[in-house]
């Protein structure tokens, strides 16, 4: 077999298995925006399989441009798909559209004009210095809202999705800008098919075999009060001091509050502390936790007539909230109203 056939079999199989993820993502996630951008990701990546052409500066036929176009803004997809995967609180935004169009956008004129113009060299590193932007934003993104994660195999599972899709995606962009306007190599295209068919291979192994429902299981944050939880005898302690802290010494108030700082207060080790929150309050992220008790100090800020002047964003950082926006975010998420509709329905049934 040559090696310009052995590099169509790999990009054929990944495709194949892009396909086959992007079905299963579709059936396990139903109607889910997560979902959704899963199955986005997928398609991107299939785009990127069918288009890659390491060396190569040549100006891309009409058919094959927005292909290309749609494989470098597939790297917008996974900055936002590694955001959805770590944070159950993200909610997807008009202004990520807005990003994905102008990466798509830049792309498409590129492939369009500046290709054609003799400037083919120029779009690649354009092109991969961009998609370098956004990995470095998806990890640290990733470092940052890592240890938020309260369940140890989502955690597990997470991680590695995230690395190897990080670690090929730095790679590629690498080979392609130091590979650029040295003339294709058909060695250099079937170890970048190789390498990118291993890690799709790897990445949809394991999310069908712990299911796409259990990565992006949604938040259903129980209430939260002591009385609320029922934890087994051999935790109660743990549990009842841990209440303590939030509710006696309000320790969600404070700036950057980490689970690590809770398990030293409470003199347990980490790992124990996030199994207590998981297992028997029922939280799967850290800052859902705390923002639940945050929403509850809120709630009974916002129903008292005799704060009825204090502006929202004082209570809202009062309660332990850096800006406005997130707080709205997360109270209307738990509520279903706004700050401001809630008070004005409590205060009027008062």
């Amino acid at each position: 077999m040559t090696l310009d056939s052995l590099d169509l079999v790999l990009r054929a199989a990944a495709i194949a298995l892009l396909a086959v993820l992007a079905v299963a993502l579709g059936r396990d996630l139903g109607g889910q925006w997560r979902g959704r951008l899963a199955i986005a990701l997928a398609l991107g990546s299939a785009a990127h399989a069918a288009t890659f052409n390491i060396g190569g500066t040549a100006a891309p036929s009409l058919a094959s441009a927005p292909l290309i176009a749609l494989a470098t803004a597939d790297i917008v997809v996974l900055w936002l798909f590694c955001r959805a995967l770590f944070d159950d609180g993200f909610a997807l935004r008009g202004l990520h559209g807005l990003i994905w169009l102008a990466v798509f956008g830049f792309s498409l004129i590129g492939c369009l004009v500046l290709g054609p113009a003799g400037h083919g060299r120029l779009v690649i590193v354009a092109n991969n210095v961009l998609a370098l932007g956004f990995l470095g934003l998806t990890l640290a993104q990733t470092i940052r809202s890592w240890s938020a994660d309260l369940v140890e195999g989502r955690r597990r599972i997470r991680a590695f999705v995230v690395i190897a899709a990080l670690s090929y995606g730095g790679i590629n962009a690498l080979l392609q800008m130091a590979s650029a306007g040295s003339g294709p190599s058909e060695l250099a295209n079937v170890v970048n098919a190789a390498m990118f068919l291993v890690v799709v291979g790897a990445v949809a192994l394991m999310l069908l075999r712990v299911g796409a429902g259990d990565v992006f299981a949604p938040e259903t944050p129980p209430v939260a009060e002591p009385e609320a939880t029922a934890p087994r005898a051999a935790d109660r302690r743990l549990v009842d001091a841990l209440m303590r802290l939030m509710a006696d010494e309000r320790i969600y108030r404070r700036d950057n509050v980490t689970i690590g700082m809770l398990a030293t207060r409470l003199s347990i080790p980490e790992y124990r502390l996030r199994r207590l929150i998981n297992g028997e309050l029922g939280y799967r992220n850290f800052n859902t936790f705390l923002n639940a008790h945050r929403i509850e100090e809120a709630k009974a800020a916002l129903a008292d007539p005799a704060q009825a002047e204090v502006p929202v964003i004082t209570i809202a950082m009062d309660a332990g909230f850096q800006s406005l926006g997130p707080f709205n975010r997360a109270f209307k998420a738990v509520t279903g109203v706004t700050p401001t509709e809630y008070r004005r329905m409590r205060l009027a049934a008062a």
